[in-house]
C-alpha cells in the first residue's frame, strides 16, 4: 500500500508518515514496480501501534523502544507517564482557577487584568509583608483566592488582614471555608472557623451553627462564641461546657449573658449550677453569673455565699453586693 493510501487509511498524515520513515521509526517495508515505497501489513500495524502510544504521552524515541527493545521495561514507563500527567493536570487546574479568579475580578482592560495577577502572586508570596498588604488591597480579588489564602496563611497579622477583607465579601467564599473545617490539619479547621466567625452574613451563621457539631473542640467552641453574639442559642450549651472547663470561660460567661433573657436566664442559671461540682468550677460559674440578670442568677448567687470554700463565698457576696448597689 502506497503512503497516501496509508494515509487515508490510517488517518496519519503523509508528513507525519515521512517524519516516521525519517526517524527509522516506522519505514515501508517493500518497493512497487515503479519504485515507490510500500506500507506493507505488519508496518500498517506498527504504525497503529506507534499511534496508540503517541495517545499514552510517550515521545517518538520512547516509543522506539518500546516496541524495539524486548527487555524494556513497560511498568515503570507506565508509572512515569502516570506521575507526569499527574503533575501536568495540577499545573492545568491552577492555571485554570487563576483564569477564573482573574475572569471573577471583572476586569475592564489589560492593566486590570494585571493589576489583578499581581494581587493573586502576592498572595502566594513568601512574604508575609506582600501578603497582608495584597489583603489589604483587595479590592477586586476573588474571595475564593482569599479564603484559599487565610487557611493556609501562618502569619498571625496577615490571617487577621485576610479575615477582614473576607468579612466585606458577603460570605462569598464560604464554600472553600467550609471545606476547611473538615480538613485533617486542624490549623486549617481553626483558622476556617476563626475567618467565618468574622463574616457577618446569615450564610455564615448557618455554616457556625452546623459547626456546633464539629468533632474538633476548638472549631466548636470558637462557633459558639460567635453564635452567642449573634443572638443564637443553640449555643448556649457549648457555652456552658466552655464554663465549667475552664474554656475561654470569660468569653464564654458573657456570651452567656447576652443570651440570658426570660426563660433561658433560668436554664442557663439552673445548667450551669447543677454541673459546677468541683471548687475551680464553682468560682467560674459564681464569676459567670454576674452576667445573667434576673431572680434565678440572684438566688444562686445568694445560696454561693454560703459556699464552703470561702474564695468562692466572698466573690459570691462581692457580686450581690454589686447587683444591689
Amino acid at each position: 500500500m502506497l503512503i497516501g493510501e496509508v494515509a487515508r487509511r490510517s488517518g496519519v498524515s503523509a508528513r507525519m508518515l515521512r517524519h516516521y520513515d525519517a526517524l527509522g521509526l516506522v519505514r515501508p517495508s517493500g518497493r512497487s514496480g515503479t519504485g515507490y515505497r510500500e506500507y506493507s501489513d505488519a508496518d500498517i500495524r506498527r504504525i497503529f501501534h506507534v499511534e496508540s502510544l503517541r495517545s499514552l504521552g510517550l515521545s517518538l524515541r520512547e516509543i522506539g523502544r518500546a516496541l524495539d527493545d524486548p527487555g524494556f521495561a513497560t511498568s515503570g514507563l507506565v508509572d512515569k507517564l502516570i506521575h507526569q500527567t499527574e503533575v501536568r493536570l495540577r499545573r492545568e487546574k491552577e492555571l485554570l482557577t487563576r483564569l477564573r479568579r482573574v475572569g471573577n475580578a471583572d476586569p475592564n482592560d489589560w492593566e486590570d487584568v494585571l493589576s489583578v495577577v499581581a494581587l493573586l502572586q502576592d498572595l502566594g508570596s513568601v512574604s508575609a509583608g506582600k501578603r497582608q498588604s495584597a489583603a489589604l488591597s483587595s479590592t477586586g480579588l476573588p474571595p475564593d483566592a482569599l479564603a484559599e489564602a487565610v487557611l493556609r496563611e501562618p502569619a498571625t497579622n496577615v490571617a487577621g488582614a485576610l479575615r477582614w477583607a473576607l468579612a466585606q465579601s458577603d460570605g462569598d467564599g464560604l464554600a472553600l471555608l467550609r471545606q476547611g473545617l473538615d480538613s485533617p490539619d486542624p490549623q486549617v479547621r481553626r483558622r476556617a472557623v476563626e475567618t467565618i466567625a468574622e463574616i457577618p452574613h446569615e450564610d455564615a451563621t448557618a455554616v457556625l451553627h452546623d459547626a456546633l457539631a464539629s468533632a474538633d473542640d476548638v472549631v466548636r467552641r470558637c462557633a459558639a462564641l460567635a453564635l452567642g453574639a449573634r443572638g443564637v442559642v443553640d449555643a448556649i450549651p457549648t457555652l456552658i461546657d466552655m464554663v465549667i472547663a475552664g474554656t475561654n470561660d470569660v468569653d464564654a460567661a458573657d456570651a452567656l449573658g447576652g443570651l440570658a433573657k426570660g426563660a433561658a436566664a433560668d436554664g442557663i442559671v439552673s445548667r450551669l449550677v447543677e454541673r459546677a461540682v468541683d471548687r475551680e468550677a464553682r468560682l467560674r460559674v459564681t464569676q459567670g453569673l454576674a452576667d445573667i440578670p434576673g431572680a434565678a442568677a440572684t438566688r444562686a448567687l445568694t445560696d454561693l455565699t454560703h459556699d464552703e470554700d470561702r474564695s468562692v463565698a466572698l466573690t459570691a457576696q462581692y457580686i450581690l453586693g454589686r447587683r444591689e448597689a
